[in-house]
Protein backbone atom coordinates (compact mmCIF):
# COMPACT_ATOMS: atom_id res chain seq x y z
CA UNK A 1 0.00 0.00 0.00
CA UNK A 2 1.22 3.51 -0.73
CA UNK A 3 1.01 6.39 1.74
CA UNK A 4 -2.34 7.61 0.38
CA UNK A 5 -3.93 4.19 0.77
CA UNK A 6 -2.59 3.80 4.29
CA UNK A 7 -3.95 7.23 5.24
CA UNK A 8 -7.32 6.35 3.74
CA UNK A 9 -7.59 3.47 6.21
CA UNK A 10 -6.29 5.38 9.25
CA UNK A 11 -9.69 5.68 10.96
CA UNK A 12 -10.53 2.00 10.42
CA UNK A 13 -7.08 0.98 11.55
CA UNK A 14 -7.43 3.04 14.74
CA UNK A 15 -10.64 1.20 15.61
CA UNK A 16 -8.99 -2.15 14.81
CA UNK A 17 -6.00 -1.36 17.02
CA UNK A 18 -8.24 -0.17 19.87
CA UNK A 19 -10.02 -3.53 19.82
CA UNK A 20 -7.18 -5.96 19.11
CA UNK A 21 -4.66 -4.24 21.42
CA UNK A 22 -7.16 -3.54 24.21
CA UNK A 23 -5.13 -5.82 26.50
CA UNK A 24 -2.04 -3.61 26.09
CA UNK A 25 -2.30 -1.38 29.15
CA UNK A 26 -0.71 1.88 28.05
CA UNK A 27 -2.12 4.29 25.50
CA UNK A 28 1.33 5.18 24.17
CA UNK A 29 2.07 1.48 23.57
CA UNK A 30 -1.15 1.09 21.58
CA UNK A 31 -0.16 4.15 19.55
CA UNK A 32 3.18 2.50 18.75
CA UNK A 33 1.26 -0.61 17.71
CA UNK A 34 -0.76 1.50 15.27
CA UNK A 35 2.45 3.04 13.94
CA UNK A 36 4.17 -0.36 13.56
CA UNK A 37 1.19 -1.78 11.66
CA UNK A 38 1.23 1.17 9.25
CA UNK A 39 4.95 0.60 8.74
CA UNK A 40 4.33 -3.06 7.89
CA UNK A 41 1.57 -2.21 5.40
CA UNK A 42 3.35 0.69 3.74
CA UNK A 43 5.24 -0.06 0.52
CA UNK A 44 8.94 -0.69 0.91
CA UNK A 45 11.39 -3.52 0.28
CA UNK A 46 12.49 -3.89 3.90
CA UNK A 47 10.23 -3.89 6.96
CA UNK A 48 12.94 -3.61 9.58
CA UNK A 49 12.27 -1.07 12.32
CA UNK A 50 14.84 1.38 10.92
CA UNK A 51 13.40 1.20 7.42
CA UNK A 52 9.79 1.56 8.59
CA UNK A 53 10.59 4.49 10.87
CA UNK A 54 12.26 6.33 7.98
CA UNK A 55 9.12 6.00 5.82
CA UNK A 56 6.55 7.03 8.44
CA UNK A 57 5.93 10.73 9.18
CA UNK A 58 5.49 9.87 12.87
CA UNK A 59 8.08 7.09 12.87
CA UNK A 60 10.56 7.09 15.73
CA UNK A 61 13.12 4.33 15.46
CA UNK A 62 14.01 4.27 19.13
CA UNK A 63 10.36 4.13 20.22
CA UNK A 64 9.52 1.32 17.78
CA UNK A 65 12.64 -0.65 18.75
CA UNK A 66 11.68 -0.41 22.40
CA UNK A 67 8.06 -1.36 21.67
CA UNK A 68 8.89 -4.51 19.74
CA UNK A 69 12.04 -5.67 21.54
CA UNK A 70 11.85 -4.59 25.19
CA UNK A 71 8.29 -3.58 26.01
CA UNK A 72 6.66 -6.15 28.36
CA UNK A 73 3.23 -6.28 26.70
CA UNK A 74 1.86 -9.82 26.39
CA UNK A 75 1.27 -10.94 22.78
CA UNK A 76 -1.04 -13.86 23.70
CA UNK A 77 -4.19 -11.79 24.51
CA UNK A 78 -3.60 -9.87 21.27
CA UNK A 79 -3.36 -13.12 19.31
CA UNK A 80 -6.48 -14.41 21.01
CA UNK A 81 -8.44 -11.28 20.14
CA UNK A 82 -7.32 -11.48 16.51
CA UNK A 83 -8.48 -15.10 16.42
CA UNK A 84 -11.85 -14.33 18.02
CA UNK A 85 -12.36 -11.48 15.59
CA UNK A 86 -11.28 -13.27 12.41
CA UNK A 87 -12.83 -16.73 12.75
CA UNK A 88 -16.45 -15.58 12.19
CA UNK A 89 -15.32 -13.40 9.30
CA UNK A 90 -13.38 -16.16 7.54
CA UNK A 91 -15.77 -19.03 8.44
CA UNK A 92 -12.96 -21.53 7.85
CA UNK A 93 -13.26 -24.67 5.79
CA UNK A 94 -10.26 -26.11 7.64
CA UNK A 95 -7.39 -25.28 9.94
CA UNK A 96 -4.04 -25.78 8.23
CA UNK A 97 -0.87 -26.78 10.09
CA UNK A 98 2.26 -25.47 8.42
CA UNK A 99 5.71 -24.14 9.20
CA UNK A 100 7.83 -21.33 7.87
CA UNK A 101 11.59 -20.85 7.80
CA UNK A 102 13.62 -17.64 7.80
CA UNK A 103 17.30 -17.75 6.72
CA UNK A 104 19.57 -16.05 9.25
CA UNK A 105 23.26 -15.26 9.50
CA UNK A 106 25.21 -15.88 12.68
CA UNK A 107 24.21 -17.92 15.71
CA UNK A 108 22.72 -15.40 18.17
CA UNK A 109 19.23 -14.81 16.76
CA UNK A 110 16.82 -16.72 18.97
CA UNK A 111 16.50 -20.44 18.03
CA UNK A 112 18.61 -20.11 14.89
CA UNK A 113 20.48 -23.26 13.83
CA UNK A 114 21.61 -25.22 10.77
CA UNK A 115 18.46 -27.14 9.80
CA UNK A 116 16.22 -27.74 6.80
CA UNK A 117 15.13 -24.38 5.42
CA UNK A 118 12.02 -24.59 3.26
CA UNK A 119 12.61 -21.05 1.99
CA UNK A 120 15.87 -22.23 0.40
CA UNK A 121 14.99 -25.89 -0.17
CA UNK A 122 18.10 -27.15 1.63
CA UNK A 123 19.94 -27.28 4.95
CA UNK A 124 20.83 -23.76 6.03
CA UNK A 125 21.17 -21.51 9.06
CA UNK A 126 17.61 -20.40 9.82
CA UNK A 127 14.74 -20.02 12.27
CA UNK A 128 11.64 -22.23 11.91
CA UNK A 129 8.17 -21.53 13.27
CA UNK A 130 5.13 -23.81 13.37
CA UNK A 131 1.78 -22.17 12.68
CA UNK A 132 -1.93 -23.00 12.52
CA UNK A 133 -4.15 -21.06 10.11
CA UNK A 134 -7.90 -20.80 9.59
CA UNK A 135 -8.49 -21.08 5.84
CA UNK A 136 -10.99 -21.08 3.03
CA UNK A 137 -10.31 -20.80 -0.69
CA UNK A 138 -10.74 -17.03 -0.41
CA UNK A 139 -8.93 -16.06 2.80
CA UNK A 140 -6.80 -17.26 5.70
CA UNK A 141 -5.51 -16.00 9.02
CA UNK A 142 -2.72 -17.28 11.30
CA UNK A 143 -4.26 -18.31 14.62
CA UNK A 144 -1.12 -19.11 16.59
CA UNK A 145 2.64 -19.52 16.22
CA UNK A 146 5.31 -21.56 17.97
CA UNK A 147 9.02 -20.90 17.46
CA UNK A 148 10.85 -24.22 17.04
CA UNK A 149 13.74 -24.44 19.51
CA UNK A 150 16.42 -26.82 18.15
CA UNK A 151 18.02 -29.39 20.43
CA UNK A 152 21.32 -27.48 20.51
CA UNK A 153 19.57 -24.56 22.22
CA UNK A 154 18.21 -26.77 25.00
CA UNK A 155 21.67 -27.17 26.51
CA UNK A 156 23.11 -23.73 25.75
CA UNK A 157 22.33 -21.57 28.81
CA UNK A 158 24.42 -18.65 27.57
CA UNK A 159 22.51 -18.18 24.33
CA UNK A 160 19.19 -18.82 26.09
CA UNK A 161 20.00 -16.10 28.62
CA UNK A 162 21.10 -13.58 26.01
CA UNK A 163 17.99 -14.11 23.86
CA UNK A 164 15.59 -14.34 26.80
CA UNK A 165 14.15 -17.82 26.19
CA UNK A 166 11.93 -18.66 29.20
CA UNK A 167 13.15 -21.52 31.39
CA UNK A 168 10.06 -23.63 30.68
CA UNK A 169 10.67 -23.58 26.91
CA UNK A 170 12.49 -26.73 25.82
CA UNK A 171 13.11 -28.54 22.56
CA UNK A 172 9.88 -30.07 21.20
CA UNK A 173 9.34 -31.68 17.84
CA UNK A 174 7.34 -29.66 15.33
CA UNK A 175 4.39 -32.05 15.39
CA UNK A 176 4.21 -31.67 19.17
CA UNK A 177 4.28 -27.87 18.80
CA UNK A 178 1.34 -28.15 16.38
CA UNK A 179 -0.62 -30.18 18.94
CA UNK A 180 0.34 -27.62 21.62
CA UNK A 181 -1.19 -24.89 19.47
CA UNK A 182 -4.38 -26.89 18.96
CA UNK A 183 -4.57 -27.49 22.72
CA UNK A 184 -4.18 -23.78 23.46
CA UNK A 185 -6.87 -22.89 20.94
CA UNK A 186 -9.13 -25.56 22.47
CA UNK A 187 -8.54 -23.85 25.81
CA UNK A 188 -9.98 -20.72 24.21
CA UNK A 189 -13.11 -22.70 23.31
CA UNK A 190 -12.14 -23.13 19.64
CA UNK A 191 -12.17 -26.32 17.59
CA UNK A 192 -11.22 -26.91 13.94
CA UNK A 193 -13.72 -28.24 11.39
CA UNK A 194 -10.86 -30.42 10.12
CA UNK A 195 -7.05 -30.19 10.22
CA UNK A 196 -5.03 -30.25 6.99
CA UNK A 197 -1.25 -30.58 6.74
CA UNK A 198 1.51 -31.55 4.32
CA UNK A 199 3.46 -34.80 4.38
CA UNK A 200 5.97 -33.49 6.93
CA UNK A 201 3.13 -33.84 9.46
CA UNK A 202 0.86 -36.38 7.77
CA UNK A 203 3.68 -38.90 7.55
CA UNK A 204 3.92 -38.90 11.34
CA UNK A 205 1.69 -41.60 12.89
CA UNK A 206 2.09 -39.96 16.32
CA UNK A 207 0.67 -36.70 15.00
CA UNK A 208 -2.29 -38.41 13.34
CA UNK A 209 -2.93 -40.36 16.55
CA UNK A 210 -2.70 -37.15 18.57
CA UNK A 211 -5.43 -35.59 16.46
CA UNK A 212 -7.62 -38.69 16.76
CA UNK A 213 -7.16 -38.69 20.54
CA UNK A 214 -8.38 -35.08 20.59
CA UNK A 215 -11.40 -35.87 18.41
CA UNK A 216 -10.04 -33.78 15.54
CA UNK A 217 -10.64 -35.00 11.98
CA UNK A 218 -7.83 -34.68 9.45
CA UNK A 219 -6.82 -34.75 5.80
CA UNK A 220 -3.05 -35.30 5.67
CA UNK A 221 -0.65 -35.57 2.77
CA UNK A 222 1.66 -38.60 2.92
CA UNK A 223 4.57 -39.87 0.86
CA UNK A 224 4.25 -42.63 -1.69
CA UNK A 225 6.14 -45.10 0.51
CA UNK A 226 3.61 -45.13 3.36
CA UNK A 227 2.39 -48.70 3.80
CA UNK A 228 -1.21 -49.82 4.28
CA UNK A 229 -3.35 -52.95 4.40
CA UNK A 230 -6.56 -53.16 2.34
CA UNK A 231 -9.64 -52.31 4.39
CA UNK A 232 -10.93 -55.89 4.36
CA UNK A 233 -7.69 -57.44 5.63
CA UNK A 234 -8.13 -59.22 8.96
CA UNK A 235 -5.45 -60.12 11.50
CA UNK A 236 -4.92 -63.69 12.63
CA UNK A 237 -3.44 -64.97 15.87
CA UNK A 238 -0.94 -67.85 15.52
CA UNK A 239 -1.66 -70.84 17.76
CA UNK A 240 0.07 -70.74 21.14
CA UNK A 241 2.26 -73.66 22.10
CA UNK A 242 1.78 -72.97 25.78
CA UNK A 243 5.40 -71.88 26.21
CA UNK A 244 6.63 -68.31 26.34
CA UNK A 245 4.53 -65.25 25.60
CA UNK A 246 1.23 -65.60 23.84
CA UNK A 247 1.56 -64.57 20.18
CA UNK A 248 0.00 -61.25 19.19
CA UNK A 249 -2.52 -60.98 16.34
CA UNK A 250 -0.86 -60.12 13.03
CA UNK A 251 -1.88 -59.50 9.46
CA UNK A 252 -0.95 -62.49 7.35
CA UNK A 253 -0.02 -60.53 4.20
CA UNK A 254 2.61 -57.83 3.96
CA UNK A 255 1.27 -54.29 3.56
CA UNK A 256 1.40 -52.40 0.26
CA UNK A 257 2.95 -49.00 -0.32
CA UNK A 258 0.24 -46.52 -1.24
CA UNK A 259 2.01 -46.08 -4.61
CA UNK A 260 1.81 -49.79 -5.38
CA UNK A 261 -1.81 -49.96 -4.24
CA UNK A 262 -2.75 -46.97 -6.41
CA UNK A 263 -0.99 -48.31 -9.48
CA UNK A 264 -2.62 -51.73 -9.09
CA UNK A 265 -6.05 -50.18 -9.67
CA UNK A 266 -5.03 -48.70 -13.04
CA UNK A 267 -5.90 -45.38 -14.66
CA UNK A 268 -9.46 -46.46 -15.44
CA UNK A 269 -10.37 -46.43 -11.73
CA UNK A 270 -9.71 -42.69 -11.38
CA UNK A 271 -12.44 -40.06 -11.71
CA UNK A 272 -12.10 -36.45 -12.81
CA UNK A 273 -12.87 -33.98 -10.02
CA UNK A 274 -13.14 -30.18 -10.18
CA UNK A 275 -12.55 -28.62 -6.75
CA UNK A 276 -12.43 -24.87 -7.37
CA UNK A 277 -12.09 -22.18 -10.02
CA UNK A 278 -8.67 -20.60 -10.24
CA UNK A 279 -7.42 -17.54 -12.08
CA UNK A 280 -7.03 -19.63 -15.23
CA UNK A 281 -10.31 -21.49 -14.97
CA UNK A 282 -11.56 -24.66 -13.27
CA UNK A 283 -9.01 -26.63 -11.24
CA UNK A 284 -9.44 -30.32 -12.05
CA UNK A 285 -7.56 -33.59 -11.97
CA UNK A 286 -8.25 -37.32 -11.59
CA UNK A 287 -8.68 -38.97 -8.18
CA UNK A 288 -9.49 -42.26 -6.48
CA UNK A 289 -10.46 -43.05 -2.88
CA UNK A 290 -9.80 -46.36 -1.15
CA UNK A 291 -10.45 -47.54 2.39
CA UNK A 292 -7.22 -48.74 3.97
CA UNK A 293 -5.57 -49.54 7.30
CA UNK A 294 -2.23 -47.71 7.84
CA UNK A 295 0.48 -50.23 8.71
CA UNK A 296 3.92 -50.16 10.31
CA UNK A 297 5.29 -50.85 13.77
CA UNK A 298 4.43 -47.40 15.12
CA UNK A 299 0.87 -47.47 13.76
CA UNK A 300 0.43 -50.90 15.37
CA UNK A 301 1.78 -49.74 18.75
CA UNK A 302 -0.44 -46.66 18.74
CA UNK A 303 -3.53 -48.67 17.80
CA UNK A 304 -2.79 -51.22 20.52
CA UNK A 305 -2.27 -48.51 23.15
CA UNK A 306 -5.52 -46.74 22.18
CA UNK A 307 -7.55 -49.97 22.17
CA UNK A 308 -6.09 -51.14 25.47
CA UNK A 309 -6.82 -47.80 27.13
CA UNK A 310 -10.42 -47.85 25.89
CA UNK A 311 -11.35 -51.55 25.97
CA UNK A 312 -8.67 -53.23 28.06
CA UNK A 313 -7.46 -55.41 25.20
CA UNK A 314 -6.53 -55.25 21.52
CA UNK A 315 -7.80 -57.60 18.85
CA UNK A 316 -5.08 -56.64 16.37
CA UNK A 317 -7.39 -54.71 14.04
CA UNK A 318 -5.83 -51.51 12.72
CA UNK A 319 -8.19 -48.54 12.28
CA UNK A 320 -9.58 -47.75 8.84
CA UNK A 321 -9.06 -44.42 7.06
CA UNK A 322 -9.61 -43.12 3.54
CA UNK A 323 -6.69 -42.97 1.12
CA UNK A 324 -7.09 -40.23 -1.49
CA UNK A 325 -4.88 -40.56 -4.58
CA UNK A 326 -4.28 -38.11 -7.43
CA UNK A 327 -3.23 -39.33 -10.88
CA UNK A 328 -3.28 -36.42 -13.34
CA UNK A 329 -4.25 -37.28 -16.89
CA UNK A 330 -0.86 -36.31 -18.30
CA UNK A 331 1.19 -38.10 -15.59
CA UNK A 332 2.70 -41.54 -16.05
CA UNK A 333 1.94 -42.53 -12.45
CA UNK A 334 0.06 -41.23 -9.39
CA UNK A 335 1.55 -38.03 -8.00
CA UNK A 336 -0.02 -37.28 -4.60
CA UNK A 337 -1.52 -39.14 -1.65
CA UNK A 338 -3.54 -38.17 1.43
CA UNK A 339 -4.96 -40.02 4.44
CA UNK A 340 -8.23 -38.87 6.01
CA UNK A 341 -10.32 -40.08 8.93
CA UNK A 342 -13.40 -38.13 7.87
CA UNK A 343 -16.58 -40.25 7.61
CA UNK A 344 -16.50 -42.91 4.89
CA UNK A 345 -19.37 -41.26 3.01
CA UNK A 346 -17.57 -37.90 2.66
CA UNK A 347 -17.90 -36.95 -1.05
CA UNK A 348 -14.67 -37.23 -3.01
CA UNK A 349 -14.98 -33.61 -4.17
CA UNK A 350 -15.00 -32.47 -0.53
CA UNK A 351 -11.93 -34.57 0.25
CA UNK A 352 -10.12 -33.10 -2.75
CA UNK A 353 -11.13 -29.55 -1.84
CA UNK A 354 -9.74 -30.04 1.67
CA UNK A 355 -6.57 -31.74 0.44
CA UNK A 356 -5.89 -28.78 -1.85
CA UNK A 357 -6.76 -25.98 0.62
CA UNK A 358 -3.09 -25.53 1.57
CA UNK A 359 -2.61 -23.42 -1.57
CA UNK A 360 -4.31 -20.57 0.30
CA UNK A 361 -1.72 -20.64 3.07
CA UNK A 362 1.13 -20.70 0.58
CA UNK A 363 -0.48 -17.73 -1.19
CA UNK A 364 -0.91 -15.75 2.03
CA UNK A 365 2.58 -16.60 3.26
CA UNK A 366 3.89 -14.59 0.32
CA UNK A 367 2.02 -11.56 1.64
CA UNK A 368 3.10 -12.26 5.22
CA UNK A 369 6.75 -12.63 4.28
CA UNK A 370 7.33 -10.32 1.33
CA UNK A 371 4.53 -7.79 1.72
CA UNK A 372 4.32 -7.49 5.51
CA UNK A 373 7.88 -8.31 6.54
CA UNK A 374 7.39 -11.52 8.52
CA UNK A 375 10.98 -12.49 7.72
CA UNK A 376 12.45 -8.97 7.96
CA UNK A 377 12.76 -8.83 11.73
CA UNK A 378 16.35 -8.00 12.71
CA UNK A 379 16.05 -8.41 16.48
CA UNK A 380 17.46 -11.43 18.30
CA UNK A 381 15.28 -11.90 21.37
CA UNK A 382 12.45 -14.31 22.18
CA UNK A 383 10.23 -11.38 23.20
CA UNK A 384 11.01 -9.38 20.07
CA UNK A 385 10.31 -12.31 17.75
CA UNK A 386 6.91 -13.01 19.33
CA UNK A 387 5.96 -9.33 19.32
CA UNK A 388 6.92 -9.02 15.65
CA UNK A 389 4.97 -12.07 14.43
CA UNK A 390 1.95 -10.92 16.44
CA UNK A 391 2.11 -7.48 14.81
CA UNK A 392 2.52 -9.03 11.34
CA UNK A 393 -0.50 -11.25 12.06
CA UNK A 394 -2.49 -8.19 13.10
CA UNK A 395 -1.55 -6.31 9.90
CA UNK A 396 -2.53 -9.32 7.79
CA UNK A 397 -5.82 -9.67 9.69
CA UNK A 398 -6.65 -5.99 9.14
CA UNK A 399 -5.97 -6.22 5.41
CA UNK A 400 -7.99 -9.44 5.19
CA UNK A 401 -10.91 -7.70 6.87
CA UNK A 402 -10.78 -4.92 4.29
CA UNK A 403 -10.79 -7.45 1.44
CA UNK A 404 -13.72 -9.28 3.02
CA UNK A 405 -15.76 -6.15 3.64
CA UNK A 406 -19.40 -6.39 2.49
CA UNK A 407 -18.73 -3.97 -0.37
CA UNK A 408 -16.25 -6.44 -1.84
CA UNK A 409 -18.12 -9.68 -1.20
CA UNK A 410 -18.97 -12.11 -3.97
CA UNK A 411 -21.70 -14.80 -3.96
CA UNK A 412 -19.08 -17.55 -4.35
CA UNK A 413 -17.16 -16.58 -1.22
CA UNK A 414 -18.09 -18.53 1.89
CA UNK A 415 -15.87 -16.21 3.93
CA UNK A 416 -17.55 -13.01 2.83
CA UNK A 417 -21.02 -14.51 3.16
CA UNK A 418 -20.29 -15.07 6.84
CA UNK A 419 -19.82 -11.31 7.28
CA UNK A 420 -23.49 -10.66 6.60
CA UNK A 421 -24.37 -12.52 9.80
CA UNK A 422 -21.35 -11.42 11.85
CA UNK A 423 -20.74 -8.12 13.54
CA UNK A 424 -17.47 -6.71 14.83
CA UNK A 425 -17.02 -7.69 18.45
Amino acid sequence: MDALEVNRFRAKLALFVADVFASVPRKDQRAKGDCYLRGLMLDGRRKSVQAMASRLPDGNEQNLQQFVNQSPWDPVPVQRRITERMLPRIDPTAWVVDDVSVPKDGRMSVAVAPQYCGALGKQANCQVAVSVHAATDTASCPLQWRLFVPQEWASDPERRRKTGIPDQIVHREKWRLALDILDELAGWGLAPPVVVADAAYGQNADFRAGLTKRGVAYVMAVRSDVTVHPHDAQPVTPPWSGNGRKPQPRYRDKPFSVAALATSHGRQAFTEVTWRTGSRGPMRSRFLTLRVRPAGAKARRLAQAAATAEQGHWDGVLPKVTLLIEWPKEAEEPTDYWLSDLPEDTPIRELVRLAKIRWRIEHDYRELKHGLGLDHFEGRSWTGWHHHVTLVTAAHAFLTEQRLSPKARTPASRSTRSLTSSRPC
